[in-house]
């Protein structure tokens, strides 16, 4: 997982009051790596998915438990003759290649790991001889990317991939003109940053990218006072906003309105069942983001089809988590056309409009995220905003 995933996973932001469903009982596995098996009483069994997650890590179990929740929804909708089984491990590099190893043993598709550096560590290990369904990509090698096995897809929920769909999008609404790209010293922003950068730079135009530092998240108001004044003397055609909502309603009431802003999903806090009842963010309006259609589109198909995430009465939805269920929604699906037999297909999915190609050489994944706007204080999907 990357962008805000990788920052939700690795700092371990945990939303507490999570009613999740209960977990089934364990069985120990000679590997050290606990089993537990979800649904053992078809009778017709086809196929085996193993999700492995790490459940048993103090900083992804809450993370791991929310998407197994997606995974389970979406597996209780659509179960054919297919048995799924639950592959715990902890957070380190040996322990999660070990649970890879066991759910490859036993599993037609693995759907796993979570973290980095479980991707990264089973990659490195030449393991990979299953169809393999990553939740997020692996750390880069020193020279670039890294290579993936051909029987493994990414699917993860990517912040560089959206920053890039957002260059796309400012690329055709603005025709020339310089971009100004803010972020903090955070590793997901940077990460952000850099793709918007390279991408807007292959196609010919201007771009400058400025660090604004930050205390515990809010920008220093004496640089965004000098990044005002920088503004009225470059006159950037657009600004984006490698930032969280909070600091990007920082900067849009220092500026003003006069420059167009666009960002991530990261400039969306709200979950879309707590929209209506949201206090008006009305400074952020005509600010242009992507999010996923779980987040945007209550009249989606899919989106219709699955529950949503049980959390207590008192209890605040949290918009990354509402993201990372629908990303277990969605691995679900993939995962079920793959052990099907399928490798050319396309979802209209609930984390975007997916299309998956495998051959013998590689496996190719592509996610288009819907477009947003706040209008009236509110992120709405742009055909609801016309």
């Amino acid at each position: 997982m990357s962008g805000q995933w990788a920052k939700l996973m690795v700092l371990g932001v945990v939303l507490s009051g999570l009613c999740l469903p209960a977990r089934a009982n364990t069985t120990g596995a000679e590997s050290g790596v606990v089993t537990s098996p979800v649904d053992l009483s078809t009778t017709e069994k086809t196929v085996s998915i193993a999700l492995l997650l790490p459940l048993r890590s103090e900083i992804l179990r809450v993370p791991s438990e929310v998407l197994r929740a997606g995974f389970q929804a979406a597996y209780e909708r659509e179960r054919d003759s297919i048995t799924i089984n639950i592959v715990e491990t902890g957070d380190s590099a040996q322990d999660i290649v070990s649970g890879y190893k066991a759910a490859s043993a036993l599993n037609d598709v693995v759907v796993g790991p979570l973290s980095r550096t479980g991707v990264t560590a089973v990659v490195q290990s030449d393991a990979v001889a299953k169809p393999t369904i990553a939740l997020t990509p692996p750390d880069p090698a020193e020279n670039g990317e890294i290579k993936l096995p051909p029987q493994m897809l990414v699917i993860a929920l990517s912040i560089e991939e959206e920053a890039r769909q957002v260059a796309e999008w400012a690329l055709h609404d603005t025709k020339k003109g310089k971009a100004m790209v803010l972020f903090t010293q955070a590793a997901w922003q940077r990460r952000a940053a850099k793709a918007f950068e390279t991408h807007w730079q292959q196609h010919g135009r201007e771009v400058e990218g400025i660090e604004v530092p930050a205390n515990d998240g809010f920008l220093n108001g004496r640089n965004l006072l000098q990044l005002k004044k920088q503004l009225e003397t470059d006159r950037p055609t657009m600004i984006f906003l490698a930032l969280d909502a909070r600091q990007a309603r920082q900067v849009r009431a220092v500026i003003g309105k006069d420059i167009a802003l666009y960002g991530t999903s990261q400039l969306n806090p709200t979950a879309l069942t707590d929209r209506a009842a949201a206090e008006p963010i009305a400074e952020m309006d005509g600010t242009r983001l992507l999010d996923i259609p779980w987040q945007l589109e209550p009249d989606h198909p899919a989106v219709m089809t699955y529950p949503r995430l049980v959390v207590d009465a008192d209890q605040k939805r949290n918009a990354d988590h509402e993201r990372l269920y629908a990303l277990g929604i969605d691995a679900y699906r993939v995962a079920r056309e793959i052990a099907g037999r399928n490798t050319n297909f396309e979802i209209d999915g609930v984390t975007g409009k997916l299309k998956v190609h495998i051959d013998p050489a590689q496996a190719r994944f592509e996610r288009v995220t819907q477009q947003a706007v706040y209008r009236e204080g509110s992120v709405v999907g742009v055909g609801e905003a016309r």
